[in-house]
Parts: structure tokens; sequence; C-alpha cells
């Protein structure tokens, strides 16, 4: 067996003085908020939207048209920068991303503004990996961490403020403006990064396009993403529409590897597969978007029938996990950038999220929000932990040619874990609360209780008795939710025990510890 590569790639960074490299970010933060907030401005706007344009039975459409077409596009847009440079394909992301945000505030009817929807998420799929490359491609390793502190800062910032902002905006102007809005700050983030970037590799422009890996990536990651969106919720796991798309996801996929290998410039380059550090942090990054998004999807449920808090209370309450997610992130990016050692960050980050999610698995009728609050506090402190350092350790393993492609697979990877996250989890909470109703007998309580249609306005109405049956039936799905989310994250941890401390490019070297040499077999 092969020794794992543990040889740091070539130099990376192309002389960006601090105050070239804060103007820049200054553009690229613009740029990945736009794209993080996005679904979170409009998400508020939805039951408004469909008041307006009807199309009921195609409402998740909206927000699932925009994910599916991100997830596809993130690699693409990644090799692409590899191939024509990352200046201009980051412009063109933005200004496609410009281009489908003005034709959805335009929109007529449900159909047009689903697929107006999806090329917006074409653009967003460009946005965060660009970002991602131009820094990979900007700045060393050794410096990278700081700054990329403060972009994966922009994540919890956008999950705070896009509710309340959406919700202002449709109160007071227009469900239209949830994506005009987009405009003006596009147009800052388009100007600054043109001038900007200036300095950064063009690419040849005279490679080939990858249509056939293109076309089988498409297929495979849509039925996939079919699969998480649609399994146990549109259709049981078992149907046949089920089972057909996995079979397609499994078959487009073996297909897509085949293309792949024999394809000169590849769409999704296997060779970076090959370096044992980029597969960890991959599986790093999986485990963290399966956690964090899974949770932040469901505690509203309990914060809302539980704890009696409002939509935006709700939205709010969240704040300690967000708040301890961005300043971990930043305080991990400085002693990365120091001392340039990272293996122990994703280690202690995947600890403290098995933490939180074990502390969240014991909650009940009477937890108190101060006690959810500090839940949410080392939840978020691991997640500042993991989710930089798992980017960080992927590009430290790339080489410059693939810096794009590999920052994509990266980035896809934590988009799966996502949405693969919110699917499976919310499966759980939905069946451990749908029986638990069916065996607290609710209806001889005093009411009969439909999970699926049950608000919280609705719930206060009901008498008391029913209230606390429908009230632990939710205490009961959070609390196995979050026992199965721990049980995940363990597994991240595993992962991360595994990395090896590969030095940083453009600092100075940290010793570590040889690896005990292994023959190598010779081959005869």
């Amino acid at each position: 067996m092969a020794e794992p590569d543990t040889r740091a790639p070539e130099k990376a960074g192309l002389g960006f003085t601090h105050r070239e490299i804060l103007v820049t970010m200054s553009g690229l933060v613009i740029a990945m908020l736009l794209a993080q907030l996005d679904n979170m401005i409009v998400a508020p706007a939805l039951p408004t939207i469909v008041g307006d344009l009807g199309g009921l039975e195609h409402l998740s459409w909206v927000t699932t048209g925009y994910i599916l077409a991100t997830t596809i596009a993130t690699p693409i847009w990644g090799k692409l920068g590899d191939l024509y440079g990352r200046r201009i394909t980051f412009v063109a992301a933005v200004a496609l991303f410009l281009v489908g945000s003005m034709l959805c505030g335009m929109a007529q009817n449900m159909a047009e503004l689903i697929g107006f929807r999806a090329v917006q998420g074409l653009g967003a799929g460009g946005l965060i990996v660009g970002v991602l490359s131009i820094i990979g491609e900007m700045i060393p390793p050794r410096d990278r961490s700081k700054y990329q502190g403060v972009m994966m800062a922009v994540m919890p910032v956008a999950m705070i403020g896009g509710p309340l902002i959406g919700g202002a905006i449709t109160d007071h102007l227009s469900w239209r403006w949830a994506f005009y809005v987009n405009l003006p700050l596009g147009l800052v983030a388009l100007v600054v990064s043109w001038i900007t970037l200036a300095r950064l590799p063009r690419g040849t422009g005279h490679a080939k396009i990858d249509w056939w890996g293109t076309g089988l990536l498409t297929v495979w990651i849509t039925s996939l993403v079919l699969v998480a969106t649609w399994g146990g919720t549109e259709y049981a796991w078992g149907s046949p529409q089920i089972l057909g798309l996995i079979a397609l996801t499994v078959a487009g996929l073996g297909a897509f590897i085949v293309v792949e290998r024999r394809q000169p410039e590849p769409i999704m380059p296997l060779r970076v597969f090959k370096n044992r550090n980029f597969v960890l942090a991959g599986g790093i990054a999986f485990v963290s978007g399966f956690a964090l998004f899974g949770a932040i999807g469901y505690l509203p449920q309990y914060q809302q029938f539980v704890q009696g808090s409002s939509a935006t209370n709700s939205g709010l309450l969240l704040m300690p996990m967000m708040a301890s997610v961005m300043v971990v992130s930043i305080v991990v990016g400085n002693l990365i950038s120091r001392t340039g050692r990272y293996r122990i960050f994703p280690i202690i980050g995947g600890v403290l999220v098995v933490a939180g999610m074990f502390l969240f698995s014991t909650v009940d009728l009477h937890t108190s929000k101060t006690a959810t609050a500090l839940y949410m506090v080392v939840l978020g402190a691991g997640m500042g932990g993991i989710m930089q350092t798992s980017t960080l350790i992927a590009q430290n393993s790339l080489e410059m040619r693939d810096m794009g492609a590999g920052t994509g697979v990266s980035t896809f990877l934590r988009n799966m874990g996502s949405s693969l996250g919110v699917s499976i989890l919310g499966a759980i909470y939905a069946h451990h609360l749908t029986t638990s109703l069916a065996d607290s007998g609710a209806s001889a309580a005093g009411g009969t209780i439909s999970a699926s249609s049950m608000t919280p306005a609705a719930l206060r109405a009901m008498p008391e008795a029913v209230r606390e049956v429908f009230q632990r039936a939710v205490t009961d799905g959070i609390s196995n939710l979050f026992v199965w989310g721990s049980a995940v994250a363990v597994l991240g941890v595993v992962v991360a025990l595994f990395v090896t401390h590969v030095p940083l490019r453009g600092g100075k070297a940290v010793a570590t510890v040889k690896p005990a040499e292994t023959p190598v077999p010779v081959a005869h």
C-alpha cells in the first residue's frame, strides 16, 4: 500500500499586500453574502408569493430549484475558473445571479419564478466556489486562514439577518424587493471584483469543455438531490419513484467516473481524491453541513411549539449559535495563521459538535431558553472549529491547477451534507412526531391534532391537555433527531483523527512527527 502524500504542494499566493487583500475582500464578502442571504430573505416572503402568484402545490420548488441549480453549478464553475481564470468566471457568475434576481422580481406566475430561481441558483454556485477559489489563489494557506474565517462568518450573519430583512421587506414593500435588493449590492461586488482581480491569472482559454462529464454530473446530482428532497415527504422511501431515482443516481455516478477518468480536462478531476487529506477534509465538510443545517432546520419547531416563541423570535433565538460560529471561526483563523497548526481544530470542533447535539437530545417540556442558548453556544463553537479548517485542509492538499475544481468538490460535499441532513433528520423528526401523537390518543384529550396542518397560533387556541400532548410529541421528535445527529457527528471526529499535518504554504514550516516508514513493495 502506498504512503499517503504528506508533501506540501507548490507555493501559493500572488504577492497581494494586506491593503489590496482587504479591498478585494470587500467585493468578495458582498458576493458571498448575496449567495448565502438569498434563500433566507425569500423564505418569509413565500406565503405572500403564493397569495399573489398562486401555485401552492409547486411552492417547494421555489427553494428546491435554487438549491438544485446551485449544487449542480458549483463544481462546474470551479473547473471553468481553472480553465479560463477566476476573474472572468467570477464576474460572469455575479452577472448571472443578478440577471436571475431581476427576472425573479418580474415573474408573473409560479412557473416563471421557479425557472428564474434556477437561473439565480446557477449564478450562486459560481459566487460561493469563486470566492473560496480566489482566496485560495491570492493568499498562501499560512495567511489564508484568517481571511477564510471572515468568509465563514458571513454564513451565520446571513442566517440571522435574512429572515429579519425578508420579513421587513415583505411587510413594508413588496415580495418582489426580496429579489430586487440584490441588484445594488451585486453591482458593487461586480465593479469591485472586476477592478481588484485584474492581477489574477487569466487562464489559456483554449481547453475543451467536458460536456459529457457536465451532463452526467447534472444527471446524478439532480437525482441525488431529488432523493434527499422527496424521500419520505413527497414519496415513500420504498416507492418506485424514489427507488428509480436511486438507481439513476448510482448509474449516473458510475458513468460519470468512467468518463472523467478518460477526459484530458475533466470537470471534476478524480486525481484530487488520491490525496488522503483532501478526501478526509471532504468527509469533515459533509458532516459539518449535515449537522449544522439539520440543527438549524428543526430547532425552530421546538422553539415555537414548545417554548412559545414567535417565528421572528425563533430566528433571533438562534443568535447564540451563529455568534459562536462567527467568533470561533475568526479566532481559529488567526490562531492557524500565527502557529501554522490546524489539525487539532477539526478534532476539537467535532467533539464540541457531538457534545452540543447530545445536549439537545436531552430537551424536554421544561428546558429553559437559557439552557438551549448554552447548548447552541457549544454547537456553534464546534462548527466554527470545523467549517473553515475543512476548506483550508482541502485547499492545502491541492495543486494550483486544481484549486477551483477541488474547492468546488469540497463545497459540493458540504452542500450535499446539508441537503441530506435536512432530509434524513427531517424524516426522523416527522416519524417520531406522528408516532408519538398516534400513541398518545390525542383526540381523547379534548381535540383532534393533525401534525401536517398544525401551526403555533392554532396550537395556542387548543385546550391545555391537547397542547401538552402535541408539545411532548414535538419534544420526542427533536430529541430523537439530535440523537441520530450526534451519531453522525461522531463519524466526523473519527475522520478528523486521520488527518495528517502538512505544513501550510507561505509560512515557516512547523515541526511534525515523521510517520513510520512502511516498506513499499517492489514491482516485479
